[in-house]
């Protein structure tokens, strides 16, 4: 009975199945790049303040994480215009982590308030996604998940 729960529990925390000790993590959805993208931004963990986002790098094979990975961000300021003061260039920590933290995104031309991404990491495919902040709230928890190059 308790093994079962905790198999639930792992199932609802992090949104896997659990069989012994086998992981599948579920890749995280491509979104499109976008006309704004521009290469090399600045290493820099924020680009303003008011919302922050944080999660894992990691591997779609076993869920491991993925250290050094690197993260790219850029997003519309404040003005609902994009500029070089919002782009961002992280890396995943030792455990795979990573944190930015940036204004909350304005909607501009009729698209949702959202944050661009682009994590590329050695053995692994490049990923281009995007991230939408949920309205009122000022941080969220978006794990990236890669899928190995074969």
């Amino acid at each position: 009975m308790v093994a079962t729960v905790l198999s639930i529990s792992a199932f609802l925390y992090t949104g896997t199945i659990v069989a012994g000790q086998d992981k599948a993590c579920t890749p995280t959805e491509p979104d499109m790049l976008g006309p704004f993208y521009k290469p090399d931004a600045p290493v820099r963990s924020s680009v303003g303040k008011g919302y922050v986002l944080g999660g894992v790098v990691k591997s779609s094979a076993g869920c491991a994480p993925i250290k050094g990975a690197r993260i790219e961000f850029w997003l519309a300021g404040t003005d609902g215009k994009y500029d070089d003061e919002h782009r961002a260039t992280i890396f995943s920590g030792g455990t795979g982590s990573y944190r930015f933290e940036s204004n909350i995104p304005e909607p501009y031309f009729g698209r949702p308030p959202h944050i661009h991404v682009k994590v590329s990491a050695k053995g692994f495919r490049a990923l281009t996604t995007q991230h939408y902040p949920e309205t009122g709230k000022t941080s969220a928890y978006f794990d990236l998940v890669l899928v190995p190059s074969q």
